[in-house]
């Protein structure tokens, strides 16, 4: 049976995402334990709070190198909130700015928007080749934060050359066992990113690249439309097995 390990660090629904993923077939489990987490199929990264004591809560049981760990040997990712949002290189609250993972370039910053926090169910615009939103494209995801990853921060014209959001391989190479350098089997590509509006921002809502995948939306708060994003990233890992396939497929 497919495991699945949701990282216990004291941040973040866990028992709702285990129970959604339960509903799949897999076997969920709750743990911080870093050698189970190494041994998953796949690890769920939530998050609810606010980022400074996200990522303290995540160094404190080594999840930081527990995700660096497992996507430098390619094996998959998920993160979900703020789970997102950590695998960029700085996130501004209150006023400090506070170091992420460095995994995507990039800062996450504040929603421009007449009311914040931004919740409730919105469209995405997904990009052609999604894997994650396959089948679900035109539907809605439940989203809870204030917070985000923006296209170009202080600028969201039509015309602006957007980011570079490719995974960083020199930050995976730092906590590997390759020589210091070597890009050889962290080359995941070009990332795919999904988009979102809200207020005055447009911002990162989902991110595939290689072995990691996030959401800036809770799909385990989603759904038939979470479940099926569930669905569809838990047949993308290794020996991924029992997971029904949908109508029409």
């Amino acid at each position: 049976m497919t495991r699945i390990q949701v990282l216990d660090y004291g941040f973040g629904n866990v028992r709702s995402m285990v129970h959604a993923l339960s509903q799949l077939g897999v076997d969920a489990q709750i743990s911080a334990d870093p050698d189970l987490a190494m041994k998953a199929d796949g690890l769920v990264i939530p998050g609810v709070g606010a980022y400074g004591a996200c990522m303290a809560g995540l160094r404190a049981v080594g999840g930081d190198r527990i995700i660096l760990d497992r996507l430098a040997q390619g094996l998959p990712v998920l993160g979900v909130c703020i789970g997102l949002q950590i695998m960029f290189q700085f996130g501004d609250e209150d006023g400090r700015s506070e170091p992420g993972l460095g995994l995507i370039p990039g800062r996450v910053t504040r929603l421009d928007a007449d009311v914040v926090p931004h919740m409730g169910w919105d469209h995405v615009q997904a990009p052609q080749g999604t894997r994650l939103l396959a089948g679900v494209q035109d539907q809605r995801f439940y989203f809870v934060h204030s917070y985000a990853a923006m296209a170009v921060q202080g600028d969201d014209r039509a015309g602006v050359a957007q980011p570079d959001l490719s995974l960083r391989v020199s930050a995976l190479n730092e906590h590997s066992d390759r020589q210091p350098g070597s890009t050889e089997g962290a080359l995941f590509g070009e990332p795919l990113v999904t988009w979102a509006t809200y207020g005055r921002s447009r911002f990162v809502a989902v991110y595939e690249c290689g072995p990691l995948s996030a959401t800036q939306f809770h799909p385990e708060k989603s759904g038939q439309a979470g479940a099926r994003l569930l669905t569809n990233w838990v047949r993308t890992l290794p020996g991924a097995s029992g997971i029904p396939s949908e109508k029409g497929e």
